[in-house]
């Protein structure tokens, strides 16, 4: 649960006990409760405002998509990681070998190749 172990879930419970007592803490649990929970409903009513005001073009817009790491993953990376992960579908196909004509063979061990003077 939130990255936390048993053992800091214990000490949280037994600071908790220090600082609010064993009779106010059921009634700061309640309102810590009733806090995050206000949080949560501004937070949705928020967002719905915010893709009411956009329109329709937006419809499928996503506040987490204006987060930079977001952003960049879906943008540019989705791509990569899918041939990574050898997902065919969606990813892009890979550049074509180019095709070796007759004069362009292979070197053999020790052969030197042919000096272009045009190509530097």
């Amino acid at each position: 649960m939130f990255g936390l172990g048993w053992l800091e879930i214990t000490a949280l419970i037994v600071i908790a006990l220090l600082v609010f007592g064993p009779e106010k803490l059921p009634q700061a649990a309640a309102q810590a409760g009733r806090t995050l929970r206000n949080l949560r409903r501004m937070a949705n009513n928020a967002r719905d405002d915010l893709r009411a005001g956009l329109g329709p073009e937006f419809a499928d817009f996503d506040p987490t998509d204006l987060n930079p790491k977001n952003f960049v993953r879906k943008h540019l990376l989705d791509d990569v990681e899918d041939s990574w992960n050898g997902n065919p579908a969606t990813a892009t196909d890979p550049l074509p070998e180019p095709a070796l004509g007759a004069a362009e063979s292979q070197l053999g061990y020790g052969e030197i190749p042919p000096y272009d003077s045009e190509a530097t």
